[in-house]
């Protein structure tokens, strides 16, 4: 880990704790959160560099006490409590106002709002531990909605259905996102604590035993994971550490998570990773829309993530990193020469879902409106070269909502020279359009691709520039979608064509 991405304090252990107990657990040491400490008691940290004064609430709503805080320097508050114990619940008070629970909680009982729970992760005793996974190549994979797959919709109830899974087949499952979210069902995709398994699911010592019955009947458990953005209820990281977010970039979601700017945002979601493979075993992770993660840096988070995991996961376990990317961009999937990822092992092919749902229910709403025009030939592209859209212009992308196409960038998804994705420079709704000033589109679609291949409509007009760096041509609100008079791969609907070809992830499709 270099030191630019070393969370305080810089010389933390980071070495997994073991149960001494056969087939205990493991504890994924974290710089934040509850930890219980071997000699005993609980230390307790909170970044909040917003923050003047964090008191720390025991019990809340029992005999609660409050322990004043000790800061720590950047933004860190530090407190021991010698005699705390698993099961305690404790929250924290923000500058003797707003109270707010743990975002690095391992449990919350009472929901998102409530307070969070002192968890020892040592304590299950799994019955698989020498469980080291599958190869990729025998990875038959059956996406899995806690709440629905059964009726109970616990993780409890889930495990009486695991030999049905194994009798149709089926060698993985993928547990849609669980991380906290408010209320007692939900898709996933809106975790506000993302160390939290969701409390209507069961406890953590329910979702282990789901993966340790899993693990003796042979299959894997992949978990979906959601780095993009916190959901919009029950984070109050905003609160009292902004820095977890740059207000000059916005998403549906609200402002960009900053993977840039902080250290301790970057490792809030390495160790988050880390955590769910360590502590939980899972065989892999699922990350969602990646195309919705803006970080221009160098390793950018995925890569650092997928190198932690390289680096930090026990040796001889098959540990696989998925990417569901709609920009479809490969370099994330390379292989060396002995055919092992570098970084991540596949990647959720939308397109082939979307051609073969079109063909099916015909369908031509939404992103299928890609695909309706010939939902066959895309399919038939996506089997002999992975991708249907390798550069093409995405017409839902560029015009995702009526009554504004003039005013949508006309540009592929990937840049033709730099091979940079400008694609997430693209509003997506009438929502992000009102929030996004035209001005900061033309900033943010600066730092994606070369000046030739950008937009040369009215976005350009409202920004003050008034030529084309490239023909000189004037520009005007009314030359939306004239070609640059030197663009030469121009289609005859006015559109961009991309050389590039990507190469033929032939693993994508293999199990089709």
């Amino acid at each position: 880990m270099s030191p630019r991405n070393a969370p305080w304090p810089a010389v933390l252990d980071r070495t997994l704790h073991r149960s001494s107990a056969v087939g205990g657990g493991l504890a994924h040491p974290m710089p934040f959160g509850a930890e219980l400490l071997p000699e005993g008691g609980v230390r307790f940290r909170l970044w909040a560099p917003d923050a003047t004064q964090v008191t720390l609430i025991l019990d809340p709503g029992r005999r609660e006490a409050e322990v004043p805080m000790s800061p720590k320097g950047d933004g860190w508050h530090e407190a021991l409590v010698p005699d705390g114990t698993a099961g305690h619940r404790y929250c924290y008070r923000i500058d003797g106002g707003l109270i707010v629970p743990d975002p690095a909680s391992r449990f919350q009982p009472d929901d998102v709002h409530g307070p969070s729970e002192v968890i020892n992760p040592l304590a299950y005793e799994w019955a698989n531990a020498d469980w080291r996974g599958r190869p990729w190549e025998e990875v038959v994979l059956y996406e899995l909605h806690v709440g629905t797959f059964t009726p109970e919709g616990t993780f409890r109830a889930a495990i009486d259905r695991l030999d049905y899974l194994s009798q149709l087949g089926i060698t993985a499952i993928e547990l849609m996102p669980i991380a906290d979210f408010p209320g007692g069902r939900d898709w996933g995709y809106d975790g506000a604590t993302l160390f939290a398994p969701e409390s209507a699911y069961g406890r953590p010592e329910d979702l282990k035993a789901l993966i340790d019955a899993a693990h003796a009947r042979q299959l894997m458990v992949f978990l979906d994971v959601v780095y993009n953005h916190f959901g919009p209820e029950g984070n109050y990281l905003g609160a009292y550490a902004g820095r977890f977010f740059d207000q000059s970039r916005h998403t549906p979601w609200g402002a960009a998570i900053d993977f840039v700017a902080e250290p301790v945002v970057r490792r809030f979601f390495v160790d988050n990773a880390l955590y769910w493979l360590e502590e939980y075993r899972f065989d892999g992770l699922r990350f969602d829309a990646v195309h919705a993660i803006d970080d221009p840096s160098s390793p950018d988070i995925l890569e650092e993530i997928a190198a932690a995991v390289r680096a930090g996961v026990a040796a001889g376990r098959h540990v696989h990193l998925v990417l569901e990317n709609d920009d479809n961009i490969v370099r994330y999937l390379k292989r060396d020469a002995s055919n092992e990822p570098h970084h991540f092992v596949a990647q959720w092919n939308d397109d082939i879902h979307h051609a073969l749902h079109v063909l099916l229910t015909g369908e031509s709403r939404g992103y299928y409106a890609d695909y309706a025009d010939d939902p066959a030939r895309r399919l038939a592209r996506c089997l002999a070269e992975g991708f249907a859209y390798q550069g093409d212009a995405s017409n839902f992308a560029m015009a995702p909502f009526a009554g504004n196409r003039a005013r949508i960038c006309r540009q592929p998804r990937s840049c033709r020279f730099c091979r940079i994705t400008i694609r997430s420079a693209t509003a997506r709704s009438a929502s992000a359009w009102r929030r996004w000033r035209p001005e900061r589109r033309f900033e943010q679609a600066s730092r994606y691709c070369c000046w030739r291949l950008r937009c040369r409509c009215c976005l350009w007009a409202k920004s003050g520039v008034r030529a084309c760096p490239s023909c000189s041509s004037a520009i005007s609100e009314r030359t939306c979608e004239r070609p640059c008079a030197k663009d030469e791969d121009v289609n005859s609907r006015g559109f961009r064509n991309s050389p590039i070809r990507w190469p033929v992830p032939a693993f994508l499709i293999q199990r089709l």
